[in-house]
């Protein structure tokens, strides 16, 4: 781990992929609002692979201004690890996490480290409302934390996404956590320590195409699920009994048919549906099954989350 710079108060981490279009107002928007705090601060950027000018901007932000961090990777990594770089990199007492995508507000940094200086750990940043997105993204999103909240053992808050504040002893203990798949916002959540949250309206993105796909959110979901809940595998386990208990039953009627009653048990459409509805069952609970040991595998290998392919920060730490 590097020696952190004790003069820094505010690290503010933003990953970055593909965002050449909104980098410069985004770097305009946080100075204007961190400036005003009157503290020590800095920006670290982690270039997650972009394709486009992103980290040759970055570069020359760089150059002419000392408060500019920047971390490129040497291909994609994906959002969570680089948020995991940004904060291994950076030196602040404090931690805003924010995406580069100006959806969300830096003007509530302000409000946010107030609350922190009230003495919270975890300052998490909760949406009113979701600007600019369309309604199946929402109702999935809500059904997808509703559930998250039912199955786990310890209180994730709702509308919320990693834009949000941490101190440096959660930071500390979020870096220790060795998961291969990361999910931050159960994370930071189930590390516990004294949390609030502040309200705002999400805004459209100013520029560009979403890059959180339906793929990729249906992998962070799953993420977040096997990462915090056997409730997967409890249903799993629950589904074979009871088609175990059904099967008994019938085996029972069918001898009985043949034994006592002396008929033939009929009916080629019943068993077939019935054969592939409970092969439809197994193959699903096969799945759970599979999701469960493909995090263990991940987390087997102990590769690195990510590979720094070029950076300014000071003291680069080892990845792993």
């Amino acid at each position: 781990m590097s020696t952190k710079q004790s003069n820094i108060v505010l690290s503010i981490v933003i990953p970055v992929f593909n965002e050449e279009l909104v980098l410069d107002e985004m770097i305009s928007r946080l100075h204007k609002c961190v400036s005003e705090m009157n503290i020590n601060y800095e920006m670290v950027f982690v270039n997650d692979g972009s394709s486009d000018r992103t980290l040759a901007l970055l570069k020359e932000q760089a150059n002419k201004d000392s408060t500019i961090r920047f971390v490129s990777f040497s291909r994609n990594f994906g959002h969570q690890n680089a948020v995991i770089a940004g904060i291994v990199n950076s030196s602040g007492e404090a931690i805003v996490i924010i995406d580069g995508d100006l959806q969300d507000p830096p003007e509530l940094i302000p409000e946010m480290y107030a609350k922190y200086k009230e003495g919270y750990k975890v300052v998490y940043a909760k949406r009113k409302q979701r600007l600019g997105e369309s309604v199946f993204k929402k109702a999935t999103a809500k059904l997808f934390y509703k559930l998250l909240k039912k199955i786990t053992s310890f209180n994730i808050p709702v509308d919320t996404g990693d834009f949000r504040l941490i101190s440096r002893e959660v930071a500390n203990h979020l870096i220790n956590m060795g998961e291969g798949s990361k999910f931050l916002r159960g994370q930071i959540a189930w590390l516990g320590f004294k949390q609030t949250g502040v309200e705002f309206e999400r805004q459209e993105r100013k520029a560009g195409k979403t890059k959180y796909t339906f793929k990729k959110m249906m992998r962070l979901a799953l993420d977040g699920i096997t990462s915090f809940s056997n409730f997967p595998l409890q249903i799993a386990t629950f589904l074979g009994f009871l088609f175990s208990f059904i099967a008994f039953l019938i085996i029972l009627f069918a001898l009985y048919s043949k034994f006592i009653l002396h008929e033939v048990v009929t009916g080629w459409t019943s068993i077939m549906i019935s054969s592939m509805f409970i092969g439809g069952i197994q193959l699903l609970c096969i799945g759970i099954i599979g999701e469960y040991i493909s995090r263990i595998s991940v987390d087997v290998k102990r590769r690195p989350p990510f590979i720094v392919e070029e950076t300014n920060c000071k003291n680069q730490p080892n990845n792993d």
